[in-house]
């Protein structure tokens, strides 16, 4: 069986989690405590960060880019990259929105400040960081309503990586309630239904050690 090492919060390896539940794709999931730097793991990741897989052959993949290219080429039967070159080439380049600008102006300045310092023991959280982060959330859920309009999922027709990339990251931020769901109800209505796919599920039982998320985070009807 394959293994994944992972953290709970972090939106790149919950990326992963919800693509291995859409291929249905039985996986072993191991927390990894990445400010332990581990031996063992750093031999599999010298980068020493969160996710890695390691299939059943023992061919092991770092960085949730790269394991979602592995598997779409390896198990190709249920792809979160369908429809031809131009569509598939849409749903990169959202996914690359969502891993890098999402990640860089919301993720980090709210998740990164508010609770992986905590776990990394690297200062107490800036409170110019965090109103930073709430105020450039707002550019994002808006260009996710635009989306929403316009498209049955973000990336065209059919549910794919966009929406399992753009959805992990909002719900590590969901997680500590900063997002401002009543303002974007277009965004709520799409979040709602990827929240609802069984893939999504294990991730709002995830419970963080000494954080608890608002009551609305694991409910499908909030």
């Amino acid at each position: 069986m394959p293994t994944l090492y992972h953290l709970w919060i972090s939106p790149f390896c919950r990326k992963i989690r919800v693509s291995l539940g859409e291929k249905k794709i039985e996986t072993e999931t191991k927390v990894e405590q990445i400010w332990d730097r581990r031996p063992e793991f750093l031999a599999m990741n010298p980068d020493g960060t969160v996710p890695v897989f390691v299939d059943d052959d023992g061919t092991t993949v770092a960085n949730s880019s790269a394991i979602s290219e592995y598997l779409e080429e390896t198990r190709p039967e249920i792809p979160l990259l369908p429809g031809d070159a131009a569509a598939r080439a849409e749903i990169r380049r959202l996914v690359a929105w969502f891993d890098r600008k999402f990640s860089t102006e919301v993720t980090d300045m709210l998740v990164g400040e508010k609770l992986m310092k905590r776990f990394l023991g690297t200062g107490e959280p800036s409170s110019a960081a965090i109103r930073a982060g709430h105020t450039n959330i707002a550019t994002h859920m808006a260009y996710i309503g635009f989306l929403a309009e316009r498209r049955n999922w973000l990336g065209g027709d059919h549910f794919s990586l966009a929406d399992i990339a753009a959805a992990s990251h909002i719900s590590t931020v969901d997680y500590i309630g900063d997002v401002p769901w009543e303002k974007y109800p277009e965004a709520k209505e799409w979040y709602a239904r990827g929240k609802s796919r069984p893939s999504f599920r294990p991730l709002l039982s995830d419970h963080i050690p000494g954080v608890r998320p608002p009551a609305h985070y694991a409910n499908l009807d909030f």
